[in-house]
């Protein structure tokens, strides 16, 4: 296997990490799908970092035939997020391309149970559905979290954020 090209950058002096990140949006009879580490609390939405030479599309697509077994469908830009956040003791810079795609009907469903696990280098991950509402994802501690206060209004065309987790006062959404 050809060695990786992840976009990361590490200070480690300064403890900074840059980083770029595709994630997609797959919803489900009033579901959105999310994932963690087991070892985690938090939960994410499905992604994973970019690699050198592919497109953020092709990141998508990859990352779901990786973590999910399934061929995504990749159908727009949601949001692209300057995200600033702290997470095992340093600081990120994250650069996030949010996509809202399909995934086949095969995928499994359940309203509440864990429907897929896979092991993603050193992480086991597990996935589940969760209702696509703001209280709902509120309640799941769902990073980052403009995402709960905007699943009910997906925008129409991209919107660009800058995001800083835990300072909501900080935080700037325009449009791209």
């Amino acid at each position: 296997m050809a060695e990786r090209k992840l976009i990361r950058i590490k200070q480690k002096k300064e403890g900074r990490i840059f980083q770029m990140r595709i994630a997609g949006l797959a919803f489900r009879n009033g579901h959105l799908l999310v994932h963690r580490a087991t070892h985690e609390t938090i939960w994410t939405i499905p992604g994973g970092r970019a690699e050198i030479g592919e497109t953020s599309e092709q990141t998508l697509v990859r990352e779901m035939q990786e973590e999910l077994g399934v061929a995504a469908t990749v159908l727009r830009l949601l949001w692209s997020v300057e995200n600033f956040f702290h997470y095992e003791g340093a600081d990120f810079h994250e650069y996030g391309l949010y996509y809202l795609m399909e995934i086949p009907e095969s995928f499994p469903f359940h309203p509440s149970a864990i429907v897929h696990r896979n092991t993603d280098g050193k992480n086991e991950l597990e996935f589940r559905w969760v209702e696509a509402t703001k209280a709902a994802l509120a309640a799941l501690d769902l990073p980052p979290y403009f995402l709960a206060e905007q699943i009910e209004d997906l925008p129409e065309s991209p919107r660009h954020l800058v995001w800083h987790d835990g300072d909501l006062d900080r935080s700037i959404i325009g449009k791209a």
